[in-house]
């Protein structure tokens, strides 16, 4: 496994345990890799930053490409200039995490907080409680028990494809824990308690043959999906879905899995976890709100808002609605859909 410049070049497990889940890891995923979680499947360019929170920063040439409406590059958030830009809530100053909160109403999570919920979740879907840990005061101790689905009238195997959406996801707590939101301490595999994570030990537990893990394990990361408005959150909640299935990949395997399956879990989360405006279903920023007319003694600007903005009807926006893939259609695993075209009028 490459580095990106500046950073390693992972190439085997001792290199990966070595890295530190919270600060640089995006100097340690491979550029193609990289490239890949960067990347908008909706408009095929990359995801924007779309907070303000660096537009400080500036490059050695006098630019700045971190502004609000820039998109994100690979080379503005890697090698040593500027590593560590991006860093998880935990990590940001207090005054940033409170201007995200007044500013774009980020709500912090703390992980007990999701177990809880995902618990309540698989209590109504398996019909009994404590099927994966038991919380107590804040905490939680897992049940060491294989978990059960006799009390259901679901299968293990429905239980891995049923779709699961985290909204808003930010780093996406609920769908993966590899750390703690408030502690910033790293959960061993065992412990974690988001909604991949419980997928994941469901195939485990149930898969001998080590092909079929795999081909349980894909169809697990393709049945959990996110959207988040700011670039920084959903890079963060892109790499933490990505270094999990690394996780567990390496405790099936003992070995990393190679680049070529690098690149195809890297694609299934970028179509999975995508920017967007959670109000309009499109690109954030991308509703028309004015227009320039020509005449042949200059210009004339005429306002021109939205339809859907203007009507607070959802789908009569002109912005760019975003594009997510459906991988268990039923004519054409894999098709491409309109997330708007989901939602029932």
């Amino acid at each position: 496994m490459m580095g990106t410049s500046g950073g390693k070049n992972l190439s085997n497990m001792e290199e990966f345990t070595k890295i530190d889940f919270l600060d640089n890891r995006i100097n340690d995923l491979n550029e193609e890799v990289l490239n890949i979680l960067l990347k908008d499947m909706t408009t095929q360019s990359n995801i924007m930053w779309c907070t303000d929170n660096y537009e400080g920063l500036w490059t050695e040439q006098g630019e700045n490409p971190f502004l609000a409406k820039s998109q994100i590059q690979a080379k503005y958030i890697t090698g040593e200039l500027y590593n560590n830009i991006i860093k998880p809530r935990i990590r940001k100053r207090q005054a940033d995490q409170r201007k995200r909160v007044k500013e774009k109403a980020e709500v912090f999570t703390p992980s007990w907080i999701c177990n809880e919920q995902n618990n309540s979740v698989d209590a109504c879907y398996l019909k009994q409680e404590n099927s994966f840990n038991i919380a107590t005061d804040k905490t939680w101790s897992t049940n060491p028990e294989k978990v059960d689905f006799s009390k259901s009238d679901r299968t293990w195997q429905e239980y891995v494809l049923s779709n699961r959406l985290e909204i808003t996801c930010g780093e996406a707590p609920y769908i993966c824990s590899i750390y703690d939101t408030v502690t910033g301490q790293i959960i061993p595999l065992k412990d974690r308690i988001g909604l991949l994570d419980r997928k994941f030990r469901i195939v485990g537990e149930n898969v001998a043959d080590d092909n079929e893990w795999l081909s349980w394990a894909i169809k697990a990361l393709q049945s959990i999906y996110g959207y988040e408005w700011q670039g920084d959150s959903l890079l963060i909640a892109r790499e933490n879905v990505f270094y999990s299935f690394m996780e567990y990949y390496h405790d099936r395997f003992k070995k990393l899995p190679d680049i070529e399956l690098q690149k195809e879990v890297a694609d299934i989360i970028s179509w999975n976890f995508w920017q967007m405006d959670g109000l309009k279903c499109v690109i954030p920023e991308s509703c028309s709100v004015k227009r320039t007319v020509s005449y042949m003694w200059g210009n004339e600007i005429l306002d021109k808002i939205c339809d859907g903005c203007r009507k607070n009807e959802i789908k009569r926006h002109d912005g760019i609605y975003c594009k997510i893939k459906d991988w268990q259609a039923l004519n054409t695993p894999g098709e491409i859909v309109r997330f708007v075209d989901l939602i029932k009028d």
